[in-house]
């Protein structure tokens, strides 16, 4: 069983007053030490606890190891004892024919990639050593979707659960890796969508469900499917308002769980809308209006005692402070504030003490008074960003496409640490396991250690 200090966080502070007993933040699942088993880390937030981690490095500084990666994947990796898990995609190139042929088929290919042949595998690599365990085919598609230049087919990131690995791909579907041997278990690709951009949105696990978004042009809703056979448990369907148009009902967002009042709540981004369902069997509990078109949502929500925060993503990001404890549509009761200023598309945010971060896509950070919204300061950061930042020991790591990682103080006037850079960009949001960082670049995983 995980450890107090390991699974929950309690906020008792004046917002407690507004009829909340307690508000706990949920692990997707049991976790030990240092390891980092979903997306954003144990709590799903980007914090660790660990001190020590390097703040400088280089490709000839603080590399432990450097193993190369085959094929294409954003996803992050997670970690678990002497385990690295994370995915990839295989692509075949389509002939120049071939590639007219399917163009024509598209209303809009502006921005978009095509592939032939699609195999998506997981990996498993050695903490320790960087040594590849471990490659699981999974999934193989004649003729996959086009996807976003931007994106890849392999940018969830799994889940480790106990003894299990999920893997989660959108609408190439969901699969359970047996850790030790690497055998699939199980495998749903049934439920079918179009994501028009490729797959983004990562699933969590709680107690005996994966739970996933499926939120395409066509379709959307959420998804709970049983850990031990891929069976749907509850599926529940989006239910706010929407634009006609279908290219603007998709979403790419990953959920978060809390605990409210013996509740587990799932906060649940989506075009338009924000929900918070029931985990255990999907009932819609509430849900808060964006007030704007919001569509293509990518970050991860946070939170701070009983507000979550939500960046709605295009086509202008709007930040949402949504109270999380109320019922129905609670669109004009429980928004505390917004800020419509270069707020992220991609990058999800983070929070330090009273104090909300980020970068937009394009590099502008800023610290937000958490609780009003007031700015605390701004700076330029150099670079475009889609990774999401981590937090420790009140220091701040943004990882920008350009492959460098600005580290600043944590703070109510802006400091920068340092600034270190690697060959190739960042995607995939960084992971954190004894004292040492595991770094995604679009060619090679990272274990950087030592200051």
């Amino acid at each position: 069983m995980p450890t107090f200090a390991e699974t929950i966080r309690c906020f008792a502070s004046s917002i407690l007053s507004r009829s909340l007993a307690c508000i706990i933040l949920v692990p997707a699942m049991a976790f030990a030490g240092d390891e980092w088993p979903q997306f954003r880390g144990p709590d799903g937030q980007g914090h660790t606890d660990v001190v020590g981690l390097p703040l400088t490095w280089s490709e000839t500084e603080h590399v432990a190891w450097k193993t190369p990666i085959p094929g294409e994947g954003h996803s992050s990796p997670v970690i678990s004892g002497n385990q690295i898990w994370l995915t990839t995609a295989i692509t075949k190139e389509l002939s120049p024919q071939e590639l007219e042929e399917r163009l024509k088929a598209i209303k809009n290919s502006q921005g978009l990639q095509l592939a032939g042949r699609l195999d998506l595998q997981a990996i498993c690599i050695n903490r320790e050593t960087g040594a590849v365990e471990k490659t699981v085919p999974i999934f193989s598609i004649d003729t996959p979707e086009p996807k976003h230049a931007l994106n890849s087919y392999a940018s969830p990131t799994p889940v480790i659960s106990g003894s299990l690995v999920f893997c989660h791909f959108g609408t190439y579907g969901t699969a359970a890796i047996e850790r030790d041997s690497g055998k699939v278990l199980w495998k749903n690709d049934a439920l079918k969508l179009e994501h028009q951009n490729g797959p983004g949105s990562s699933p969590i696990v709680w107690e005996n469900l994966v739970i996933v978004h499926l939120d395409g042009t066509d379709t959307q809703s959420i998804v709970a499917l049983n850990r031990d056979n891929g069976e749907v448990v509850w599926q529940t369907k989006r239910t706010g308002e929407m634009d006609p148009t279908p290219e603007l009902k998709k979403a790419y967002g990953t959920p978060l769980l809390v605990d409210v009042n013996d509740r587990p709540l799932l906060i649940s981004p989506a075009a338009n809308w924000v929900y918070g369902y029931d985990a255990r069997d999907g009932k819609e509990i509430w849900k808060a209006a964006y007030g704007q078109l919001g569509f293509s949502t990518v970050p991860r929500p946070v939170i701070q005692g009983d507000r979550v925060y939500i960046a709605t993503s295009y086509m202008q990001s709007r930040l949402l402070a949504v109270r999380f404890t109320g019922e129905g549509d609670v669109t004009s009761s429980h928004i505390a504030w917004m800020s419509d200023k270069q707020i992220p598309q991609k990058p999800s945010m983070i929070v330090v003490g009273q104090n909300l971060y980020f970068v937009s896509d394009k590099g502008i950070a800023r610290c937000l008074n958490a609780e009003s919204g007031e700015e605390e300061w701004f700076a330029r950061l150099p670079g475009d960003y889609s990774a999401s930042p981590l937090a420790a020991e009140n220091h701040l790591y943004f990882f920008n496409q350009e492959g460098t990682c600005t580290v600043i103080k944590a703070g109510d006037e802006f400091e920068q640490i340092a600034q270190n850079k690697l060959d190739d960009g960042f995607m995939a949001s960084p992971a954190v396991a004894g004292k040492a960082l595991f770094l995604r670049t679009a060619k090679a995983l990272y274990r950087i250690e030592g200051r």
